[in-house]
């Protein structure tokens, strides 16, 4: 933390004295810790998912759902010790998992914390729910420790980063990070939800399932974006085949404030179905098989949970 280089923007500052381009100094901060119903169904299954929501960010996109918390407007400083107590807290509500969203820039506590709720007894997967902006050496760090990555494939184009995120280096970043969440997981494993912990298939239609090792890499549809988000779509499948399952998603809801709407009037608007559908068409022609899909009207703020530091 004197001289940070956790993730790709190796900003150098002394997070012990400031807080670094993640807007964060070396004290963790969250803003949320509680049962999260609205990740994929192997995640969140009937029982939920164990999300525990990190203040500040290392990508910083435009057009945040969680901007809040991004900017490190809400949340509250924890101890790693705290952290500990949380995971298992969460246990006892029932989670299927412990979920650690936007996590990167608290990266050496994490690993204190799950090392120390190991050896206390944790046993439920963990899950690492980021943006990709990663460095392979800052995740080299959690092998072993994460049982399910959780990454987005944001961006194609390195000017799409730059325009929404100020990181041209993002396509090939994000590359990097997922090559080595796989390496780390290896093959998917699923189990039952309820009934002895044995390993089962998953057909992508079943209820009750839940992953327990593996990866899922999100990408969401923006306007205007069909075009880019079917290059995704075609890479991964190209690269990683049946070894990962996708999640395309269409619940984009435009949360900007005038002055970024006013720079980035094509993020005004939600994804049209047209757009959606012909980007889940070009991924079934490609042959993709494992992936999860959204039906309907998904776009809302009812997608955005409330932080008011629930759990923390």
């Amino acid at each position: 933390m004197s001289e940070c280089r956790l993730c790709p923007r190796a900003c150098g500052v002394d997070r012990k004295q400031m807080a670094g381009y993640c807007g964060m100094t070396g004290k963790i901060k969250a803003a949320r810790a509680a049962l999260h119903m609205w990740e994929e169904p192997v995640l969140s299954g009937r029982k939920g998912s164990g999300a525990i929501f990190f203040t500040g960010c290392p990508l910083g996109c435009v057009f945040c759902q969680n901007r809040r918390i991004a900017l490190g407007q809400q949340g509250k400083e924890i101890s790693a010790g705290r952290l500990v107590e949380i995971f298992f807290e969460l246990k006892e509500k029932g989670a299927n998992n412990i979920n650690l969203v936007t996590p990167t820039h608290f990266i050496p506590e994490i690993r204190e914390a799950l090392l120390t709720a190991r050896a206390e007894g944790l046993r439920l997967p963990v899950v690492y729910n980021t943006g990709s902006y990663e460095t392979v050496e800052s995740l080299k760090m959690l092998d072993g420790l994460v049982d399910i990555y959780l990454p987005d494939f944001k961006y194609y184009e390195s000017a799409t980063a730059r325009r929404y995120a100020n990181a041209p280096d993002y396509p090939k970043v994000a590359r990097a990070a997922i090559r080595e969440m796989v390496r780390q997981t290896g093959s998917m494993k699923f189990v039952r939800e309820t009934g002895p912990e044995e390993e089962t298939d998953y057909d992508g239609d079943e209820e009750g399932i839940l992953m327990k090792r593996g990866v899922i890499v999100r990408h969401l549809l923006l306007p205007d974006m069909a075009e880019e988000s079917k290059k995704i779509i075609g890479e991964l499948y190209r690269t990683y085949g049946n070894d990962i399952y996708l999640s395309i998603m269409n619940q984009y809801t435009p949360v900007l404030d005038e002055k970024t709407a006013e720079k980035y009037p094509e993020l005004k608007r939600k994804v049209t179905e047209a757009e959606y559908d012909e980007v889940i068409d070009y991924a079934l022609e490609s042959g993709v098989e494992q992936a999860f899909i959204q039906e309907g009207e998904t776009a809302g703020e009812s997608f955005i949970p409330v932080f008011e530091c629930e759990g923390i």
